[in-house]
């Protein structure tokens, strides 16, 4: 049985606690969280509860950690993991920028460690149903692909609020639209696109109503390759979201409507509108893909040496790359290369 140190308790790391004790392979042995509140509420799943990351760290009996604490700490956090010896699985985004990102799965290389980041979202119902469609050829060449979150409400969500509720709207801790939902719906577009190569980036970010401080409007356009164009759209300042995707094909376009319950079978309701005038139709749904929990038995079979992880670290690196190009076209105004 692998042993898992979860640091940082919060809302996230207490579902990752649940989701890993739906596996076989691994348990949480111990949390670290700096909150008493959350401590106590670990110590009542019968979890050891540090105030220490510390703790967990130099304990041996712990082979593998979570981190799952504001983003600006990733870094830090996870290179001391991977020189202690343990494998290691980060919440999303892997860090605050490229550089980090590119040294830490250097880092785990060198120390023949298992470095994987939570991207559960590449296996919603509605990703994989649009990728399958884009992929058998139903829409044609594709040229247009459009990725939405819109809602009237800060994306900090509900969150624990025992240690400051609000630092995902706080650039210091890695706040913003573009580093929550953005960075899953980036993730899942170069997934889609991964015969294509993006190119150039142009981005808007602006703090509007929840926020001042980083954006709570995102607006990412992406360049490939292959002529294609792409979007991603984190909107939390509108009462009238647009569709959760768009694709415009030379065969026709498909929708899909937004849901503010993030329901993503609700989110794969896929209507394709032929170009010839043909009736609508709705695409076939494709699914299930993995659980939380199936993500994280792919861990402990990589940790054993049987496979990779459901999501390897180099594979998130171009995700890295183009959050980095957004960050810098925003910042200056300019569309960014992002070739070489």
């Amino acid at each position: 049985m692998i042993s898992v140190g979860i640091i940082g308790f919060g809302r996230i790391g207490a579902e990752h606690a649940k989701w890993i004790a739906g596996t076989t392979r691994l348990r949480v042995a111990s949390i670290a969280d700096a909150t008493p509140a959350r401590r106590a509420l670990a110590q009542g799943r019968d979890l050891v509860a540090h105030d220490s990351a510390d703790r967990v760290l130099d304990d041996a009996s712990i082979h593998a950690v979570l981190v799952s604490i504001p983003t600006a700490m990733h870094f830090d956090l996870a290179s001391r993991a991977l020189r202690a010896g343990k494998h290691v699985m980060i919440e999303k985004p892997m860090a605050m920028d490229f550089a980090q990102a590119t040294d830490l799965v250097n880092l785990a290389n060198r120390q023949g460690r298992v470095l994987s980041v939570f991207h559960n979202r590449r296996w919603d119902a509605d990703f994989l149903t649009i990728r399958a469609a884009i992929a058998a050829g139903v829409l044609g060449r594709v040229f247009n692909i459009e990725s939405r979150l819109g809602q009237w409400s800060s994306c900090v969500g509900p969150a624990a609020l025992e240690y400051r509720p609000g630092w995902r709207n706080e650039a210091a801790y890695g706040g913003g639209g573009l580093y929550d939902w953005g960075s899953h719906f980036i993730d899942q577009l170069l997934q889609m696109m991964l015969a294509a190569q993006p190119t150039r980036v142009f981005a808007q970010l602006q703090g509007n109503m929840w926020t001042r401080d980083c954006d709570d409007f995102a607006r990412v356009l992406i360049d490939f390759d292959d002529g294609t164009s792409g979007l991603v759209e984190i909107n939390t300042t509108t009462t009238r979201p647009l569709p959760r995707w768009h694709v415009d094909g030379a065969l026709g376009s498909v929708s899909s409507p937004y849901r503010l319950d993030f329901d993503t079978e609700k989110w794969a309701d896929f209507t394709f509108s032929r170009a010839d005038g043909s009736s609508d139709e709705k695409l076939s749904r494709v699914g299930p893909g993995f659980t939380e929990s199936q993500i994280w038995e792919q861990f402990a079979r990589a940790i054993g040496g049987e496979c990779e992880p459901a999501v390897t670290a180099q594979s998130v690196l171009p995700t890295m790359r183009v959050l980095d190009a957004a960050r810098m076209s925003a910042r200056e105004g300019r569309a960014v290369d992002v070739t070489s």
